[in-house]
């Protein structure tokens, strides 16, 4: 490359001076309007990645926040006191115990009274402690307002043994109850307030709820007001056994003692649940919280406003889950529709002529995968009307139509409890393949298991490890039926059994005082 040589000149060295200063004034320009129209933080400086993060995050808090203001004006405490005030107690002289001395005619001090009846009038005359008021035990839990005349939504447990309810609102101001409807079944409960123009939270659809969706639970978990928590919808239709109608919205948005009947919000701030369970080893939060669905409440609250209490159709059968071994039994899919297992006289259903091992695929139009689903469908058609069903009976779908009507109260109670019977003179006979031991049922063994039926075979042994112990097959339990086939002796039992080879399965029909199930014994062998 070629170099041309510096100019020697006074006035050629100038011209360069003021080029040179020309350029860096101009470069000095270009940097410092780049740096004074840079971001402060120096998110200019940011991967395009971290910014897109930094935005989301952003955008979920902002969605957080005004879930959360629009939800907490409508969430209250409510507080439970007892009806009375325990009666005071007064605190006896020390070492008196609760009794004086002279009380007691046969006690240490009787022969020294009678000698002396003076010292009775000493004691009584003796002055004592004043009366000790007892502390009332109070309760705590959540509720959320639905109507602005007042009506507020919480569990049934938080106002089940209350005297007085007190409700204090998210602006402080606190009222007493002046009504309560509850229904146990579903664990809900409504209760109204003398107030208007209160903030009524808007109600979402929990069928559009979906696994892995935001939630925020609001509340007073340990009496701490105005909580507010964030986890996801973590399962659906969930079933825990601590209320006779359960469909359950689980989360893990963090629940605790005190949140019960507080709301769970979706992030337009629309409740689609009622907090009111938790599974816990602690006692408090484990990541497992559980709502009931909006869409349940909604109509459990409508009827308790405008009847009072719940009316429910029903059908007046059992049912049970179709599992995969009962699903290959009934040719089906799994949870293609759920097994009717029992069938109860003087019922819609007996009337409509279902029967034990039908399984209802369909009810009033919808498909049925699973018991509670079922169960709600009927309990909420309107009472006496007409409902078209569709069955698979003998490997055929035939529809049926059934008249619905209510619920008596005491339905679904159980009609005994489960007790093992004791030794009878016939022991029966085993079947050591399945690991049984059975024998006929006898008036007075049925007697002794609460059971309304006297013929089938009790299960008086279950070996360990054995076909019927990995079925759950228990002792007290009476297998009636054995491939849909009746059974009431060993030689019934036996004849049925050799028309199904075991490796296939054979499908029993046991009952109990709780009620009837089917159960697939299967072995991989299928030896006998």
């Amino acid at each position: 490359m070629r170099l041309k040589a510096l100019p020697k000149t006074p006035k050629a060295w100038g011209g360069v001076l003021g080029t040179l200063g020309f350029v860096g004034l101009l470069v000095w320009g270009l940097v410092g309007w780049h740096h004074a129209g840079a971001e402060p933080t120096g998110l200019a400086l940011q991967a395009p990645s971290a910014r897109e993060g930094s935005n989301y995050a952003e955008s979920l808090s902002r969605a957080f926040r005004e879930a959360a203001e629009k939800s907490l004006p409508a969430v209250v405490m409510i507080r439970t006191l007892p009806a009375e005030q325990p009666p005071a107690r007064r605190r006896m002289p020390p070492d008196m115990g609760e009794e004086l001395p002279f009380d007691d005619e046969e006690g240490p001090f009787g022969d020294l009274f009678r000698m002396h009846p003076e010292l009775r009038r000493f004691f009584r005359d003796m002055p004592q402690t004043p009366m000790i008021p007892q502390p009332m035990p109070e309760g705590v839990g959540s509720g959320v307002i639905i109507d602005p005349a007042g009506l507020i939504l919480t569990n049934n447990h938080v106002v089940r043994e209350a005297g007085k309810i007190l409700v204090r609102l998210h602006d402080g101001r606190e009222f007493e109850a002046k009504e309560v409807k509850r229904d146990p079944k579903t664990d809900l409960a409504i209760v109204r307030i003398e107030a208007k123009n209160l903030p009524a939270a808007p109600l979402g659809d929990s069928e559009k709820v979906q696994v892995g969706d935001w939630v925020l639970a609001l509340g007073q978990p340990f009496g701490l007001e105005g909580t507010v928590t964030a986890g996801i919808i973590s399962a659906k239709g969930r079933g825990l056994g601590i209320a006779p109608r359960e469909n359950f919205l689980q989360t893990d948005a963090a629940i605790n003692p005190g949140n019960s009947g507080g709301p769970l919000v979706n992030l337009n701030g629309e409740v689609v649940g009622i907090n009111t369970a938790i599974t816990t080893r602690s006692g408090g939060y484990q990541g497992v919280g559980f709502a009931v669905p909006i869409n349940l409440a909604k109509w459990v609250a409508h009827q308790l406003i405008q009847k009072g209490k719940v009316e429910r159709a029903y059908l007046g059968v059992a049912i049970q889950m179709l599992t995969p071994p009962l699903a290959e039994q009934f040719g089906l899919q799994v949870q293609e529709g759920v097994v009717v297992t029992d069938v109860f006289p003087n019922t819609p259903g007996e009337a409509a002529g279902l029967k034990p091992g039908d399984v209802i695929l369909e009810f009033a139009g919808t498909k049925v995968s699973k018991p509670a689903e079922l169960q709600e469908i009927v309990e909420r058609c309107p009472i006496n009307s007409q409902q078209t069903m569709t069955v698979l009976r003998d490997g055929k779908r035939i529809p049926l139509q059934v008249t619905v009507r209510e619920q008596p109260e005491e339905f679904g109670l159980t009609r005994g409890r489960l007790r093992t019977p004791g030794p009878g003179p016939d022991r029966g006979g085993s079947v050591e393949d399945l690991g049984l031991q059975l024998e006929p049922l006898r008036p007075e063994v049925a007697r002794q298991l609460g059971l309304d039926f006297t013929e089938g075979l009790v299960i008086t042994q279950v070996h360990p490890n054995s076909v019927a112990a990995l079925a759950g097959l228990e002792t007290g339990e009476v297998i009636v039926q054995v491939n849909r086939l009746p059974v009431k002796t060993m030689e019934d039992f036996r004849k049925a059994l050799e028309k199904s080879p075991l490796d296939k399965g054979v499908l029993l029909l046991v009952r109990t005082a709780r009620g009837a199930r089917f159960v697939v014994l299967k072995s991989a062998s299928g030896a006998r």
